[in-house]
């Protein structure tokens, strides 16, 4: 498949390849960004598991490290799912800065 193709181009009824996203950096799109509190963080990997973005890293040790921000748009899944308490969250949802 080549490179920059329109919609126009593709054939009817046709489908890419998986994995496509990877090539591209969507985390320009969000408005908030996802903060991460290591100290807070218990890791029980539900933000991992419910990101559509697959924008949780994971360590050597399969624990939270952080938040991939070229993929991540900001739609605050991951924050929603954390089960920490309130007043000690490991994801907080904050404006994105540029």
């Amino acid at each position: 498949m080549k490179k920059n193709m329109g919609w126009k181009e593709l054939d009817f009824g046709d489908s890419v390849n998986a994995g496509t996203a990877a090539e591209f950096h969507t985390g320009d799109w969000r408005s908030d960004r996802p903060v991460f509190h290591k100290e807070n963080c218990i890791n029980c990997l539900f933000c991992w598991v419910n990101c559509p973005d697959s924008a949780i890293i994971l360590d050597e040790n399969n624990k939270v490290a952080g938040i991939d921000y070229r993929y991540c748009k900001g739609c605050g899944i991951c924050d929603t799912e954390c089960p920490t308490k309130k007043e000690k969250r490991a994801l907080t949802m904050e404006p994105e800065r540029k």
